[in-house]
């Protein structure tokens, strides 16, 4: 059986991504449209807007892809190291620009403002990651650092890696944050304990432990305003 050819030349002109970005905006644009911009050129049987629907198809959701090495895209059919390498970095760019902020310091005077810094760095993750903000004495974040990756347990977070860290960057507070891949930031017992370890810990070596934020997909869980720490 003869394999269907699809090339950019067969999708009329202003159909093709491009033309569309330019024409009506970049939010007009569905994934797979965004996707085949980054992607760049298809393959010698499927155009790039066809390859693009065909990853999201294979991987289930964008969400997926972010969370994807660059390893596992190119066992992905028609994702070779370049293609890979450009997807990556396109991702990173947008994780960086989330976490951009204004030239002014970073003040956490509320468990949203921590949510707005972290939010989107986390929202989209299939795996736990377990995050610090380090605050001064003003409560200004003086430096953000992933202790964790993965299952989330007492035997991974232990307290001393958490407060070698805000020693390191002389911190006077930290709050503390992982996501939920999940998207529901229900804390579990295990995420209330472990809390309870990190602000013991942290009352004997004179760094408060202000909250521990839960974030979900879009939504998030304060355990101080939870009153479970």
């Amino acid at each position: 059986m003869e394999t269907q050819m699809y090339m950019l030349r067969d999708i009329p002109h202003q159909e093709r991504p491009r033309e569309r970005m330019l024409q009506y905006g970049a939010g007009a644009l569905s994934d797979a449209e965004l996707l085949a911009i980054l992607l760049r050129t298809g393959t010698r049987q499927e155009s790039a807007i066809h390859l693009a629907q065909r990853i999201l198809k294979q991987v289930g959701s964008m969400r997926r892809l972010v969370d994807m090495s660059t390893e596992e895209m190119m066992a992905i059919k028609g994702i070779g190291s370049a293609k890979a390498v450009q997807l990556r970095a396109g991702i990173e760019l947008g994780q960086r620009l989330a976490r951009t902020r204004m030239d002014q310091p970073v003040v956490i005077r509320s468990p949203r403002d921590a949510a707005d810094v972290l939010m989107e760095q986390l929202r989209y993750l299939q795996k736990e990651h377990f995050v610090c903000l380090f605050l001064n004495t003003k409560n200004h974040i003086i430096a953000q650092e992933t202790l964790s990756i993965g299952s989330l347990n007492a035997s991974i977070v232990h307290p001393r890696e958490v407060f070698r860290a805000a020693i390191k960057c002389s911190s006077a507070s930290i709050v503390c944050a992982h996501n939920h891949p999940s998207g529901d930031p229900t804390p579990s017992h295990e995420d209330i304990s472990m809390t309870l370890r990190l602000k013991e810990a942290g009352e004997i070596v004179g760094i408060e432990v202000l909250d521990h934020l839960i974030i979900g997909d879009g939504e998030f869980v304060s355990l101080k305003e939870q009153g479970l720490m």
